[in-house]
């Protein structure tokens, strides 16, 4: 007998026994990344047809390294679904130096008092454990957190890849241990409805670190997909639009059925409580 989502074990995982991601996935985020580029713009029309936006704001903060630009097509995209996509407006993600963490907060506050209502935030890697600071510092200006590849859960350096930490360490100028001791409880959910999206065969941050703690109102998705592809990946595209689309106040978890049956994983994981 098939056993359903709702039926399978959910699994505890530890985060604290993370490792860095296998050399061989590291070094084929490249091009892993643009075949996941190539596929969306063939999926484009059929992701086209999902169900509309409500016109609410979204706003799109990047990873480590990134700018802007590399939310680009991921808000062109939710534009013509029908929401208002901002960008962070910050430049290149460097880190938290100085006061950044202070200007996001300050910035979606503004977006919400100008919309008059509530902001989604979507952020992909370190611009994901940015979104779920912000909705821990303001709770009433976040209506929900999607975050791609966010290895919010690390407990220690030893679950990202090597290279990236000791760049990551130099853009910021801090040890990457102090900076996580200095931010506070990463790993605690916001108290927002979350979604953290991640994949197995991450090549940057293992994906142990990018899991939440199980709650009514948190959920983690599994896809197939890179770390660095994240942004282009159809079936995330998907799930985001799946997220988005439901009203203020009437979130619910996921459901594995219909298309989404046929290219995504159905793996029920939650991070172990510290």
């Amino acid at each position: 007998m098939k056993v359903t989502e709702a039926h399978q074990r959910l699994q505890s995982i530890d985060a604290s026994t993370a490792t860095p991601p296998s050399t061989l996935l590291a070094l084929a985020e490249g091009w892993r990344a643009m075949l996941e580029a190539s596929t969306l713009i063939s999926t484009l029309p059929l992701l086209n047809t999902l169900p509309k936006g409500d016109g609410h704001p979204v706003y799109v903060i990047p990873g480590f390294m990134a700018d802007s630009q590399s939310t680009g097509m991921l808000r062109r995209w939710l534009e013509r679904m029908g929401y208002d996509a901002m960008s962070w407006g910050l430049g290149r993600n460097l880190g938290p130096r100085g006061d950044l963490q202070q200007r996001m907060v300050e910035s979606v506050a503004q977006i919400a008092d100008h919309y008059a209502q509530p902001v989604s935030l979507i952020g992909q890697s370190l611009g994901g454990v940015f979104a779920r600071e912000i909705a821990k510092t303001r709770p009433d200006h976040v209506r929900q957190v999607i975050t791609l590849a966010a290895p919010f859960g690390q407990t220690a350096s030893n679950g990202t890849s090597p290279a990236v930490m000791r760049l990551f360490e130099l853009a910021s100028g801090q040890n990457a241990d102090d900076l996580r001791s200095a931010m506070g409880d990463l790993q605690s959910p916001p108290p927002v409805p979350s979604t953290s999206i991640f994949s197995k065969t991450d090549g940057i941050a293992n994906w142990k670190t990018c899991i939440e703690q199980e709650s009514d109102t948190t959920e983690n998705i599994e896809v197939f997909g890179s770390h660095c592809g994240m942004g282009f990946n159809p079936a995330v595209y998907y799930i985001i639009a799946d997220r988005l689309s439901q009203a203020p106040g009437e979130w619910r978890k996921f459901d594995h059925k219909g298309l989404s049956c046929m290219f995504l994983p159905h793996s029920r994981v939650a991070a172990k409580a510290a």
